[in-house]
C-alpha cells in the first residue's frame, strides 16, 4: 500500500513537472494551441474538453498529459496499482481546478491543507487562466518559481532567435 501511494505521488510530481517544463511552458512561448484553449477569454469551462468535443481542447489536455502517461509507463512496473491511482487523482485534479468557474469556493481548511502540501488549488490555478504569467504548476505548486525563470529565459531566446 505504501509502495502504491509513493508512485502515485512519484508520478504525479514527476508529470507535473515534465508537462510544466517541457510543455505547458514552452506552449506559451512558441506555442499558440494552450492560449487559444486554455487562455481565450470567451471560454465556457462548464462544458470545458470532453463535454464540448472541442478537438483542440482535447489535443491540448493530451498533450499535456503525455509526461504524466510517460512516467507512468517506467513506474508501471513497480506499482500499477499506484499509477492508475496517480492518474485517477491527476484527471481529478484537472477537473477540480476548473470549478471555480462554476463558483466554487475551496473551503478555508481545504485551502489551508493545499498550501501546505504545495498543491495547486481552483483559485490559484484561476490566475493562472487571467494572468499567463503566474500559476504555474498544474499540480503542485512548488515549481512557480522556476517556471517563472524558465518562462523568462524561453522569451529571452525567442526574442533573441528572432534577431538573427
Amino acid at each position: 500500500m505504501l509502495k502504491a501511494i509513493v508512485l502515485a505521488w512519484l508520478l504525479l510530481f514527476i508529470g507535473d513537472f515534465l508537462s510544466t517544463f517541457l510543455y505547458h511552458i514552452p506552449e506559451h512561448v512558441f506555442g499558440s494551441l494552450h492560449l487559444k484553449t486554455h487562455h481565450s477569454g470567451n471560454k465556457d469551462f462548464r462544458h470545458y474538453a470532453v463535454l464540448a468535443l472541442n478537438i483542440n481542447v482535447l489535443l491540448d489536455g493530451v498533450l499535456g498529459a503525455i509526461p504524466y502517461i510517460i512516467v507512468g509507463v517506467f513506474l508501471w512496473q513497480f506499482s500499477p496499482s499506484g499509477i492508475i491511482c496517480g492518474l485517477i487523482l491527476g484527471q481529478l485534479h484537472v477537473w477540480w481546478r476548473h470549478t471555480t468557474a462554476l463558483g466554487w469556493q475551496t473551503p478555508k481548511l481545504a485551502n489551508s491543507l493545499c498550501q501546505f502540501l504545495f498543491i495547486t488549488t481552483p483559485e490559484r490555478h484561476w490566475l493562472h487562466h487571467e494572468k499567463t504569467s503566474v500559476g504555474y504548476g498544474d499540480i503542485f505548486t512548488v515549481f512557480e518559481k522556476p517556471a517563472k525563470a524558465w518562462l523568462s529565459w524561453l522569451r529571452l531566446l525567442r526574442i533573441n532567435s528572432q534577431r538573427i
